[in-house]
């Protein structure tokens, strides 16, 4: 986040903690592209992205390797300055925000697909749901997958358009300007406060408000999602009637991924958002500007790889669809596997304690 603008912070010590933030930016930054590519390579190959439980996951993935993409970008930049190093710091810092955002909201929308898919299930199981209202389910879904693309990109509309007007760029003159976030200062120094300088100072806030009131709003949405998920899955396995071992296994399992989600997309993000509070309400000493820097460099721009663990790797969708392939392809031939989607298709569904124990499981 932005750092107090005097010459003493930018001496060899602070220098020196740059060029350290620079290497662990780069390097989560790798890992980040590397695990988020890993699922939408995954998902390409084995022809699911279609699938309506790969593809919310699949669009979490794309938006957190453009994320990672900007971190990687950020960070090849600070060492190999460009002539125009300010312009372009400038506009790749708001196009990575329109991306963390993006990615806020389709995490809460990858939540609310598990919870609507287990929703779904269970109404039908007792309630003999109709298909138009999955049918509208379904449209509600897809709505939901283009707002949480569109809706980051028209909140930093203003910043692009009115930042880049009033040469709000030359806040990223310094080299650090391409790392992290809100590096820059609110205001150029070395200029009296003008119109254009009033312009930057509210774009400045205004970029660290749409990140603070964004991650509020998807943490307390992800909580909400799981924890009304954790009830209607209770009560979908006791529709089943007697409870086993399984049953209560899987119960546990879903039980502690309702804590585990939300704990590890706020610790992702939690030393960005407390920088970001600091730089609105006080200001802090070095030293803990320095350590929330680093463990924002640790955390923020290694999204995409927790994400690719967390929801992708992890799930149970995913490793099914690993064995499944893997099953097709040591004892089928094409001609085979295209016969199988023929008959699964004439088959009766499968009873609600089947499902329960496969797709319903987050």
């Amino acid at each position: 986040m932005a750092l107090p603008a005097t010459s003493s912070w930018l001496d060899g010590g602070w220098q020196e903690v740059y060029s350290a933030l620079q290497w662990i930016q780069f390097t989560m930054a790798m890992l980040s592209v590397t695990g988020s590519s890993s699922i939408i390579a995954y998902a390409v190959f084995q022809n699911a992205v279609r699938s309506p439980e790969v593809r919310p996951l699949f669009y979490l993935s794309l938006s957190d390797l453009l994320l990672g993409m900007c971190w990687l970008t950020g960070a090849l930049l600070y060492s190999a300055p460009t002539s125009k190093h300010d312009l372009i710091c400038y506009n790749l810092q708001a196009t990575g925000q329109v991306f963390y955002v993006a990615s806020f909201l389709y995490t809460v929308n990858y939540t609310w697909h598990l919870y609507r898919d287990l929703k779904v299930k269970y109404n039908q199981s007792l309630n003999r749901m109709p298909p138009t209202v999955v049918d509208y389910a379904s449209c509600i879904g897809r709505a939901a997958t283009i707002l949480s693309s569109l809706v980051p990109f028209l909140l930093m509309v203003p910043v692009f358009c009115l930042g880049n007007n009033s040469n709000c760029y030359q806040n990223f003159s310094q080299k650090h300007g391409c790392l992290l976030m809100h590096t820059e200062a609110a205001v150029p120094t070395t200029e009296p406060l003008t119109l254009n300088g009033s312009v930057c100072r509210v774009m400045h806030f205004y970029g660290v408000g749409v990140f603070l009131v964004s991650f509020l709003i998807s943490f307390v949405a992800i909580l909400v999602v799981l924890v009304r998920a954790r009830g209607l899955y209770k009560r979908f396995v006791n529709s089943t009637g007697f409870l086993g071992d399984q049953q209560w296994a899987m119960i546990k399992v879903v039980e502690q991924r309702v804590v585990f989600y939300p704990i590890a997309f706020f610790c992702c993000w939690a030393p960005a958002v407390l920088l970001g509070i600091l730089k609105l309400v006080v200001s802090t000493s070095s030293k803990i500007y320095m350590a929330l820097l680093i463990l924002q460099a640790l955390t923020a721009a290694s999204q995409g790889l927790l994400n690719c663990i967390v929801y992708g790797w992890t799930q149970h969708v995913f490793l099914s669809l690993k064995r499944n392939a893997c099953r097709d392809v040591d004892t089928q031939t094409p001609l085979l596997r295209s016969q199988k989607k023929f008959y699964d298709s004439t088959l009766p569904a499968s009873p609600p304690d089947a499902e329960v124990s496969t797709s319903t499981l987050l």
